[in-house]
């Protein structure tokens, strides 16, 4: 992957949102709550940051290139020092699994009102012709 496949990955999610903080990260929300940071100009040390469960967490450290993310460490974020450090299909997975961490945190009330929201907009697919 890279910075352009992040971003369209982790704007892909319900209600995700993309802002620029800190001066040069692009950070990835929900509901105002942070699922993933990307460094949008080099040079730093990482390029991309995200929460994991625990034991994740304690696995993807272990890996070369991957270190216990600055000031995010102890709520268990991880950051990569490069995006070919996990193939993309793994790296997807984890987005995802941030991102769902995340909206689990939320206040049940927030979540119930993103879901109802989400399924009030029509479907992309609504409104196509089936190709013949």
């Amino acid at each position: 992957m890279n910075s352009e496949s992040v971003r369209t990955h982790c704007l892909s999610f319900p209600h995700a949102t993309e802002n620029v903080q800190w001066g040069n990260d692009l950070v990835f929300k929900i509901a105002g709550k942070m699922f993933a940071v990307m460094v949008l100009e080099p040079p730093a040390k990482y390029v991309l940051s995200f929460k994991c469960t625990e034991e994740k967490f304690n696995e993807l450290i272990e890996q070369d290139g991957i270190d216990p993310a600055p000031y995010m460490a102890r709520n268990k974020w991880a950051a990569l020092e490069r995006f070919d450090v996990l193939s993309d299909r793994e790296l997807k997975e984890l987005l995802r699994n941030s991102y769902q961490l995340v909206f689990d945190k939320l206040p049940k009330k927030l979540r119930t009102q993103l879901a109802e929201e989400a399924d009030a907009r029509p479907s992309q697919s609504r409104g196509r012709k089936p190709k013949s």
